[in-house]
């Protein structure tokens, strides 16, 4: 009489370990690349690849090309989407995070302005737009690999993971150039050193070559998830996942879009205009707005510190989403960002002390609001268009919030005569609209993730 069969349980797609590495890694890098620019933009492009003369022109500038990449953010959301949604996440993540590290590392070979004349700023131009079309692609495929390999029940803790990427990429770009800035010193607070304008800016961005090749080596181990292995085996992968997301979830894919608007604003006021903020001088020359005379130096390892809060925030968030739902915890959160608004010139009249609270009560809400949309956006779309449409929701959403925010930012800090009250103003007033779309959205913490 023959033994009965036994059923041996099948292991996962990828173990936690391989699920939480790779979604973490990659976006590490592509923030960290991110980052590098962001701080750069501030630092050193109205410097190099401008002409010289108007400091506030020149910022504008510099801003302007860094918002050019939130432009190329929605068609890499397509491209990537659509090669996400055809034949599978991993290949599409390992394109995404070799397209932004080539041009990263790229960015740190340009001759200046001095050099070639106005082919800097257009060479500058064409690898932002590069940077921007990765980050389109690398954020929901990080994000679906994180989701839909999670336990069940832990979706929102999982999509932590990638949203994780954003803080640490921040605080090994802004690390670096802090240690660059501290070995080249400057006797000017309001501007880098020669040396580092010569060559010390360009080793952020070279470094990135030694980051993709590590976030490669972990991307190429993983396997696709049984989410997206089953829609291939039923058949329901879809010749144009564009068309049919516009066609059955442009719901979706709006309420998406305003989902993450105030997330954006924040992010990008948080980090590139804060920047610009803390080190105007007090009292400034003509063509430059006042702020808070912070050097360099003191004012990033300020950021640092509020950041390190950004990122436990981000990972406390995911547990909150999952036991009380996505919905509910991002409507108190994104209350908290509309009062917080109100209460910029408050706490940035306050001292170092009010700089400090300004820093971590906003880095706190960053995290708060950024962890759960790991989850959410993924879990708004069926599987055989989830790259697609999380990717479009996303990046459309960077460029109503974050490509406009730095360039309107600086334009209401001077209409305000050096008051930073209306850039609160304006946060604000993202955040009500935020808040109107996550009313109308539902609850998706229930949803079957392999449908």
């Amino acid at each position: 009489m023959s033994a009965p069969a036994t059923t041996v349980p099948q292991a996962p797609a990828n173990s936690k370990s391989r699920v939480i590495l790779a979604s973490l890694i990659g976006t590490t890098i592509e923030f960290y690349d991110f980052y590098v620019y962001a701080t750069a933009a501030v630092l050193v492009f109205p410097h190099l690849f401008f002409p010289p003369g108007d400091e506030t022109t020149a910022l504008l500038s510099s801003f302007a090309i860094f918002g050019a990449a939130m432009v190329a953010r929605p068609l890499g959301a397509v491209f990537f989407g659509h090669l996400g949604d055809k034949v599978g996440r991993k290949t599409t993540l390992v394109a995404a995070l070799l397209t932004m590290g080539i041009a990263t590392f790229l960015i740190g070979l340009l001759p200046t302005y001095l050099m070639i004349g106005w082919f800097a700023p257009l060479l500058l131009v064409i690898l932002r737009l590069a940077q921007g079309f990765a980050l389109g692609g690398e954020w929901s495929g990080a994000a679906l690999v994180a989701t839909e390999n999670a336990p069940e029940g832990k979706r929102a803790w999982y999509g932590t993971f990638p949203q994780l990427g954003a803080p640490i990429g921040f605080i090994i770009a802004n690390g670096l150039f802090l240690i660059i800035a501290f070995a080249l010193p400057s006797d000017d607070p309001s501007r880098p050193s020669d040396a580092f304008l010569d060559w010390g800016w360009r080793i952020p961005f070279l470094f990135s070559a030694v980051m993709v090749i590590v976030g490669l080596w972990v991307r190429l181990k993983l396997v696709e998830s049984d989410a997206f292995t089953n829609t291939v085996k039923s058949g329901k992968v879809v010749k144009l996942p564009l068309k049919l997301v516009f066609k059955s979830n442009w719901r979706e894919l709006i309420l998406g879009t305003f989902f993450m608007l105030a997330t954006y604003v924040l992010f990008y006021l948080m980090t590139t205009f804060s920047l610009s903020y803390g080190r105007a001088p007090i009292d400034p020359a003509e063509g430059q707005q006042p702020g808070l005379g912070y050097n360099y130096n003191t004012f990033v390892l300020m950021l640092i510190a509020g950041v390190v809060f950004f990122g436990i925030f981000t990972l406390l968030s995911g547990p909150w989403a999952d036991k009380f739902g996505r919905r509910k915890t991002l409507i108190i959160v994104t209350s908290g960002i509309i009062v917080f608004g109100l209460l910029w010139v408050p706490l940035l009249g306050a001292g170092t002390v009010g700089v400090m609270a300004f820093l971590i009560i906003g880095f706190s809400l960053m995290g708060m609001t950024f962890g759960p949309m790991g989850a959410l956006l993924p879990e708004l779309f069926p599987t055989n268009v989830r790259y697609t449409g999380s990717g479009i929701s996303y990046n459309v959403s960077s460029i109503l919030g974050a490509a406009v925010a730095p360039f309107i930012a600086v334009w209401l800090w001077a209409e305000a005569d050096g008051s930073p009250f209306l850039v609160g103003v304006y946060l604000a007033v993202m955040g009500v609209i935020t808040l109107v779309a996550l009313i109308l959205g539902k609850e998706t913490k229930d949803v079957d993730i392999n449908r």
